[in-house]
């Protein structure tokens, strides 16, 4: 009996033994295997070297857990001023604003043309481009858009200010109004998962039988990792790290899109491809470089933006020539501002505000034939709907387009708030939007 009592004290003796090295050890691995996945993601070689850290300094340090463990609770209390306000915004996050006014999702294709929406970002309006602060002669990629069978449509803009505010909308096809935006607040909260996740737009492709692409060069439409509502995505969101800014992984969309259209797929298709040119000019003061050379750089993007396109239109038409084509963009380049940022400062130069709209829309309709009522095309939350209108042949959808109306978020100039800047005659106005229940 003694013995066995002996035996049974040195077993937990050995075990406390065990927990001081270990507890510690555990600490500092997850803690440095959290930084690795944060900052630079599933990386295998980093992970390995991470945990050989944290076990040779848990090993070293075990003395000190108690002050390691204070160290990591004030890193946490760092970032509570900020975490807390998201952690409540979300609570408190409304999404009643998606939701869509008639049977939409229930709409029922007549047509099933392969459809292809490629938004080159920033690309301004066609007929802008040849004024105000733009001045510049396009007429080469005009030309050819002509010469394709493409339709342009002059003074169409979007109703949003950045990628992320204007595709949100564009997706939903419903304004949102920035949402209830906060002071200092960059974007609209969750437009990733919208944009990305089953949105009603994808949803109606999918209801028709589509099968449906997202087609990006850069991952900067996953950075939060969104739960993917389209059947494909060239670029798999597991791989970014938490903290990632969107612009880490770079793919080759041209080539991407040929493998996608190679596939074989009878299902009818729908990509979405987000080309990030020609973009806009810089985003803070720190980095521009002041009007005229942001000018020259925007432009500088759009030459490359074209050359892209004239080869990515090629490809598909001689592919798949009885598609419906959409080129448009999501916002304008910004051009003439000295930064993009100044869009919070209130302008009353109404070449400004629409250097922050203009976009660029144009269309190869099947067969060369545009329904009557695309005239109707005017900003971007009424695309989809237009669109689904004419391949469902049901003009009732019509009947809830969205106000033809472009809105900022203000900081400086005037009260904080939600402005309209653009009305629906594509007039500059100062309205203050008031949320309404």
């Amino acid at each position: 009996v003694v013995f066995f009592v002996i035996q049974k004290i040195s077993e937990v003796t050995s075990y406390l033994g065990l927990i001081k090295f270990a507890l510690p050890i555990f600490n500092l691995v997850y803690f440095f295997w959290l930084v690795v996945i944060s900052t630079l993601g599933q990386k295998l070689e980093a992970l390995a070297l991470a945990g050989l850290l944290g076990t040779l300094l848990g090993f070293t340090l075990r003395k000190y857990l108690n002050k390691i463990i204070i160290f990591q609770l004030l890193l946490a209390l760092v970032i509570s001023p900020k975490l807390v306000p998201n952690i409540l915004y979300q609570i408190n996050y409304r999404t009643d604003w998606i939701q869509q006014p008639d049977a939409i999702l229930s709409a029922k294709f007549r047509k099933m043309p392969n459809v292809y929406v490629i938004q080159p970002d920033g690309y301004a309006n066609f007929h802008e481009l040849g004024r105000g602060y733009y001045i510049y002669n396009n007429n080469e990629f005009e030309d050819f858009l002509k010469q394709k069978g493409f339709k342009t449509y002059p003074g169409f803009r979007s109703n949003y200010i950045s990628t992320l505010s204007s595709n949100s909308s564009m997706f939903s096809m419903k304004h949102h109004y920035f949402n209830n935006p906060r002071k200092g607040s960059n974007e609209v909260y969750n437009s990733r998962d919208i944009i990305v996740g089953k949105n009603a737009v994808v949803e109606i492709f999918n209801n028709n039988g589509y099968y449906t692409n997202l087609v990006l060069e850069k991952s900067y439409l996953l950075v939060n990792r969104p739960k993917m509502g389209y059947d494909y995505c060239n670029i798999e969101s597991d791989k970014l790290s938490f903290l990632a800014r969107g612009f880490e992984i770079n793919r080759n969309i041209t080539d991407d899109l040929k493998a996608c259209m190679n596939k074989k797929n009878m299902q009818p298709q729908f990509y979405f491809i987000e080309k990030l040119k020609p973009g806009h000019i810089s985003t803070t003061a720190n980095l521009s470089k002041g009007t005229k050379e942001e000018r020259e750089g925007y432009l500088e993007e759009l030459n490359e933006a074209n050359l892209w396109l004239m080869d990515t239109v090629e490809f598909i038409e001689q592919s798949d020539p009885n598609a419906l084509i959409v080129i448009m963009a999501d916002h304008g380049g910004y051009v003439g501002f000295d930064y993009v940022a100044q869009n919070k400062i209130k302008q009353t130069d109404p070449d400004l505000i629409k250097s922050i709209y203009t976009a660029a829309l144009a269309i190869k309709w099947p067969d060369g034939i545009a329904p009557e009522y695309d005239a109707k095309l005017k900003t971007n939350v009424n695309l989809f709907r237009i669109l689904i209108a004419y391949l469902s042949e049901d003009k009732i959808l019509l009947e809830h387009l969205q106000a033809d109306k472009s809105y900022t978020v203000i900081e400086k100039g005037a009260p904080f708030g939600v402005y309209e800047y653009i009305d629906e005659d594509y007039t500059t106005v100062f309205n203050k939007w008031e949320h309404q229940d």
